[in-house]
């Protein structure tokens, strides 16, 4: 089976990793990919989607599996063209990955269909937001568009809220797009992921990750500082009570919209008092939720996607480890507010007994491995009990180094 996955980071290590580790026999390849990936996918070498999609045809590739989700709605949209070129595609076409391009088309999604959200308005300027904010603390303000997971700010008080709305209606630090001002849900964070196949759907292992650079969830928000996952993570009942007030409902949605999807969808909900609630969808899997999520996947993963991607879900193919997965990220120097690059990474060669996936990483003149961006890479172990694989994870941690590494020391210890 000859797979394309586009991406470069973590999650596309951590999917590509997954895919090869599948039964059936495949042949990988990668755009953009990088130099961790490439020992696993040939680099596909060309210039944009068009050019991919021309070497996709002549490569008679049978699955492209949408890791990144820029490239969903970039140009005509990665599903979107791939299915004129009648290649299966494991990721939505372009007008339903709306549902993360725009945090605005989400929420009306949301509200549409009576799916348990926040109470949010939709701002175009400074002052429209500082009004709908009206004094109210805390709020939360989230850019409208793309932001690689960093567009959104939890503000406590005036001088933080105003902080944010000058870098995103002023300075646009995200580029030109509209603001969200929404009600401050409370209570613990879960991740849901879905494989969807039109009117179907597959819920995987429950994830949480951790936003925060600092213990305790003290600091700056990043992309993610790690993760675990487990079906354990959370009880039977809210789980069923979240697949039918949420999951079940936003796949009638898609339906009811016509809106295509086949491909992961991303549930980040929130354990509020009044029962769970919906925060954002994205529609691909979390980084670095993936990273924790995918190690607890068996069976053929490579033949459920590509046989998704037709519109046939085969659920059987698949099952669950029903242990626990612990994600560590180390990141560079300066991270979140910038990182840093060329710092030589020493003690790969010598983890045992767990997983690391690359994100922002090259091999030097030299053939070393060294920083090349924010999170750097990930540490996964696993374990039958929560400690026991936080206890792997950091063990094998402590082994990688390199100047000016970042990481948490409470990811998986510090709980719901």
């Amino acid at each position: 089976m000859k797979i394309l996955v586009v991406g470069k980071g973590g999650r596309e290590h951590a999917l590509i990793t997954a895919l090869d580790e599948s039964p059936v026999d495949t042949e990988l390849f990668c755009f953009p990919g990088s130099d961790a990936i490439e020992s696993l996918a040939s680099s596909v070498q060309v210039d944009g989607l068009d050019e991919l999609i021309v070497w996709m045809k002549d490569h008679e590739i049978e699955l492209c599996v949408a890791g990144e989700e820029s490239y969903l709605v970039k140009g005509e949209g990665l599903a979107n063209l791939c299915e004129q070129a009648g290649i299966p595609c494991w990721g939505p076409h372009k007008q339903s990955a709306q549902l993360e391009a725009s945090k605005e088309f989400a929420k009306e999604f949301m509200l549409r269909h009576g799916i348990p959200t926040g109470a949010a308005s939709g701002c175009a300027d400074i002052d429209e937001a500082r009004a709908a904010i009206n004094g109210q603390y805390p709020t939360v303000l989230k850019f409208d568009g793309l932001a690689a997971g960093k567009g959104v700010a939890v503000c406590p008080d005036e001088a933080s809220a105003e902080e944010f709305l000058q870098e995103v209606l002023v300075e646009r630090k995200f580029g030109d797009g509209r603001l969200l001002v929404e009600e401050c849900l409370t209570g613990p964070e879960v991740s849901i992921f879905a494989a969807v196949c039109d009117d179907e759907y597959l819920i995987f292992t429950p994830a949480r990750d951790y936003k925060r650079i600092g213990d305790n969830d003290e600091g700056a928000n990043t992309g993610g500082m790690g993760a675990v996952a487990s079906r354990q993570l959370i009880d039977a009942d809210m789980l069923a009570e979240i697949e039918t007030s949420i999951v079940k409902p936003t796949i009638q949605g898609l339906v009811k919209d016509d809106l295509p999807y086949r491909g992961y969808l991303y549930f980040g909900l929130m354990l509020t008092p009044d029962g769970p609630k919906i925060i954002e969808y994205n529609c691909r899997f979390g980084d670095p939720e993936c990273q924790a999520v995918m190690p607890l996947v068996q069976g053929d993963i490579a033949s459920f996607c590509l046989s998704a991607a037709k519109g046939e879900m085969k659920s059987e193919l698949l099952s669950f480890d029903e242990g626990w997965s612990v994600c560590l990220i180390l990141a560079s120097a300066g991270y979140p507010a910038s990182s840093r690059s060329g710092d030589v990474i020493s003690g790969l060669e010598k983890v045992d007994g767990a997983r690391v996936y690359h994100a922002g990483t090259k091999r030097n003149a030299e053939g070393q491995w060294e920083t090349n961006g924010g999170r750097v890479l990930a540490v996964v172990a696993g374990a039958e009990d929560r400690l026991g694989a936080v206890d792997a994870a950091y063990a094998e941690l402590t082994k990688v180094k390199f100047d000016g590494a970042q990481n948490r020391s409470d990811i998986g210890r510090m709980h719901f």
